[in-house]
């Protein structure tokens, strides 16, 4: 099935779409899915999101459900694919382009074999690159319309081999908040400063404190990345200015090191700000929860990944990543555990020479294949 799943997974990589107007891309994977013989084929769940329903010819049983994503980044490529990006600006720069032509490709071989009993939910999620497709789909009760029980996610991942897998029991990938804190000072000319309370200067003290709740306030192996990533304030050399914006992000992969970081960034801010004479507004969004691996249908995965592949070609304690994923939502919903498969020597994620390396689709559709047969064995 390369051939014909890597001729769909080119034409959704020439053809990008971002969030949740992934409408073409949505009908593209309905009509495939139609086609195939689906029973159920369901559009529009979480706003753009596709599920299909595939049962078993062995009888009734659970519904198990497979997710792969949809939607590509605004990042303008420079692969030099054949199969590049016909839309400016627009790029399957992370795989999900590979992710659903490989659970496409498993669809079509399930719909005609049917091995298994019980039912199939194949998920095709939109915005997952920011706008919380994952998140949508729940609330919008795809677990209970379609009478999910257990969910599995997977991603391509440069850097691991071809054929080879990798994942963990647990936190896998980190929770991902943003912040905005406003530091409001009283601004003057530059020459003057004991005129002003300096908001640079206040910013400046921020910054710098910030980092002590990494380095002095969580325990080193309880994860946590705080980090300001802009500052925005002034227009002139000889003006101090009112206000200074800084941004940034807190990463954690623990509930109680999320909550921590949360209240010390209000704390520090705020201190820092009132030993200055100044004031900030804190303004903390909480972002993807930390996605966490249930430690039995991990070790189950685990044990269909080393049928595919072999025991070498398997890694079950790769360290977390900080990154995010909101895949997270399903697995707050349902039981279940997300998978990296290898992606070879490409370029990075989220890198405008990336693309995904065919040679990894049939290893994909024989991990969703197996872990149906598997699961929903008779």
């Amino acid at each position: 099935m390369q051939g014909e799943v890597a001729a769909w997974r080119r034409h959704l990589h020439e053809n990008p779409e971002l969030l949740f107007d992934v409408y073409e891309t949505a009908e593209f994977v309905a009509e495939k899915l139609t086609s195939f013989g689906c029973d159920v084929v369901e559009t529009g769940i979480g706003r753009t999101g596709v599920v299909a329903i595939i049962k078993g010819n062995r009888g009734d049983g659970p519904v198990v459900g497979f997710r792969a994503d949809m939607d590509a980044l605004p990042i303008y490529e420079t692969s030099g694919k054949e199969w590049a990006s016909k839309t400016p600006g627009k790029m399957h720069a992370c795989g999900h382009d590979g992710h659903t032509a490989m659970l496409l490709g498993a669809a079509k071989y399930l719909a005609e074999t049917r091995n298994f009993r019980g039912s199939v939910a194949v998920i095709f999620q939109p915005a997952e690159e920011g706008g919380g497709g994952g998140r949508e789909m729940v609330e919008d009760g795809m677990m209970e319309t379609f009478g999910i029980s257990q969910v599995y996610g997977m991603h391509n991942h440069p850097g691991i081999p071809v054929g080879h897998f990798a994942t963990r029991k647990g936190s896998v990938m980190a929770a991902a908040d943003e912040f905005e804190i406003l530091v409001h000072g009283r601004g003057g000319h530059a020459a003057q400063p004991h005129k002003t309370i300096d908001p640079v200067l206040v910013s400046s003290h921020i910054v710098i404190a910030l980092q002590a709740i990494a380095s002095r306030e969580v325990d080193p192996l309880q994860s946590v990345v705080v980090t300001v990533a802009t500052v925005h304030g002034g227009e002139a050399s000889n003006v101090i200015p009112n206000t200074v914006k800084l941004t940034g992000t807190v990463r954690t992969l623990l509930p109680e090191t999320r909550d921590y970081a949360e209240r010390r960034l209000n704390e520090v801010a705020n201190g820092i700000a009132a030993s200055f004479a100044a004031r900030v507004d804190v303004h903390y969004r909480r972002g993807y929860p930390v996605t966490f691996n249930h430690p039995h249908e991990t070790e189950f995965a685990l044990g269909v990944m080393r049928r595919i592949s072999g025991e070498r070609a398997v890694e079950g304690e790769i360290a977390p990543m900080m990154g995010a994923e909101d895949f997270s939502y399903m697995l707050e919903a349902r039981p279940g555990s997300f998978v990296f498969i290898g992606n070879g020597d490409s370029a990075n994620l989220h890198h405008s020479a990336y693309d995904f390396n065919d040679e990894a689709i049939p290893y994909g559709i024989s991990y969703w294949v197996t872990l149906a047969e598997t699961a929903l064995a008779a």
